[in-house]
């Protein structure tokens, strides 16, 4: 699990909270904070907008896709490293067929079907080819997440606008009636405090995260792509621990510096 991003939400939900409790009417005051019809314009809308602007088969990437923002990527790339080289003793130990029956140990999809590939006969070219275009759909899937959650944070704010205008209609509209003008002010304002809140807490954060974390799993399978060219050249342990050493170093980085450049040409 990412601790930052955990760390990033729950630190930022607790200094929004503890800054309405720290002013007048202290823990009481959070009602006040309370709108049902302005969360139903806010949430409802910014959902009902996204829902309009993407089809049914990529909005299904919300769930999934915003789970990356939680997980850790330095220790996939750990284990991969790991495996690789263990896959390598294997293959020297026991031959090809061998790998097959680690493929299904796999920590990364790519390299399930790399392992299955080479237990195949295949060679490094065709293994590379596949494993480009499984690069490619990596990419495109994360763009379509990052354009999702983006948007999302484009029509918060603006259905936070949107609340205040119908807020100070209604509070227009019947200024003879001063026990409406409270409501009515609450909703104008309060949809502008939470399309505010879900853009720059949630949403466009979890856009700069998505991004990264795109980067890295796309290093991730390149890290993958040497190690098992690696194999199918003959390669011993320690050689293909130096080229995954080497390119960790300088491709593979846990905070996403460097991932998801070209894959340096193995030696």
């Amino acid at each position: 699990m990412d601790k930052a991003s955990v760390f990033g939400v729950l630190a930022g939900t607790f200094l929004v909270l503890a800054s309405i409790i720290a002013g007048k009417g202290g823990v009481a005051g959070l009602i006040t904070f309370v709108n049902v019809q302005g969360m139903l314009i806010v949430i409802g809308g910014t959902f009902a907008a996204v829902c309009i602007a993407f089809p049914g088969n990529e909005l299904k990437l919300i769930v999934p896709v915003s789970s990356h923002v939680f997980r850790d990527p330095g220790v996939e790339s750990d284990s991969i490293t790991e495996f690789l080289m263990e896959s390598m003793a294997t293959l020297k130990r026991e031959g090809r067929v061998a790998l097959e029956r680690r493929a299904g140990e796999a920590p990364l999809e790519a390299l399930t079907k790399g392992l299955m590939l080479i237990a195949d006969g295949a060679n490094a070219s065709t293994i590379q080819e596949i494993l480009s275009t499984e690069k490619k759909y990596v990419e495109e899937h994360h763009k379509v997440g990052q354009k999702i959650f983006s948007e999302l944070g484009r029509f918060a704010p603006a259905f936070g606008m949107i609340g205040t205008l119908i807020g100070l209609v209604q509070m227009l509209a019947d200024l003879n009636d001063p026990a409406s003008l409270g409501p009515s002010m609450a909703v104008a304002l309060l949809t502008t405090f939470y399309g505010a809140v879900l853009a720059n807490l949630i949403f466009l954060p979890m856009v700069s995260k998505l991004d990264r974390r795109a980067k890295i799993e796309v290093a991730q399978i390149e890290l993958a792509m040497i190690g098992l060219s690696s194999m199918t050249k003959g390669d011993t342990v320690q050689i293909m621990q130096e080229k995954l050493e080497v390119f960790r170093e300088r491709g593979v980085k846990p905070n996403g510096d460097k991932a998801g450049e070209s894959v340096p040409q193995a030696a």
